[in-house]
């Protein structure tokens, strides 16, 4: 299994309009073959001391999918292309970790 965190930052102000758009994305990448989890998270209220917020113009993207390939092909989707057009000019930074399980 792939794990992907991805952590986007937008220009001030327009994290909703981003997540509007990512939302309406989503059935698309949850019907691609291998996609296990895709979903947006942003910082929980009142965790504590134990939190390193992200901010109120960030956001982070948690993804599972089945294999390299798999994620391979969903970046390289059309729809993610169209996504990505959509929103460039409203975004100020974006890090995607694409990561694999130690753990065993």
């Amino acid at each position: 299994m792939i794990h992907v965190i991805a952590v986007i930052t937008t220009k001030a102000g327009q994290r909703q309009q981003v997540l509007d758009a990512f939302r309406r994305n989503m059935p698309a990448v949850h019907a691609e073959k291998g996609c296990i989890e895709y979903r947006p998270v942003v910082d929980a209220a009142d965790a504590g001391p134990i939190q390193t917020p992200i901010g109120a113009d960030s956001f982070m993207v948690i993804e599972k999918w089945d294999s390299m390939e798999d994620l391979t092909a969903h970046a390289s989707s059309a729809h993610m292309a169209a996504y990505a057009n959509e929103v460039k000019a409203l975004i100020a930074d974006r890090a995607v970790h694409v990561l694999t399980d130690v753990s065993k």
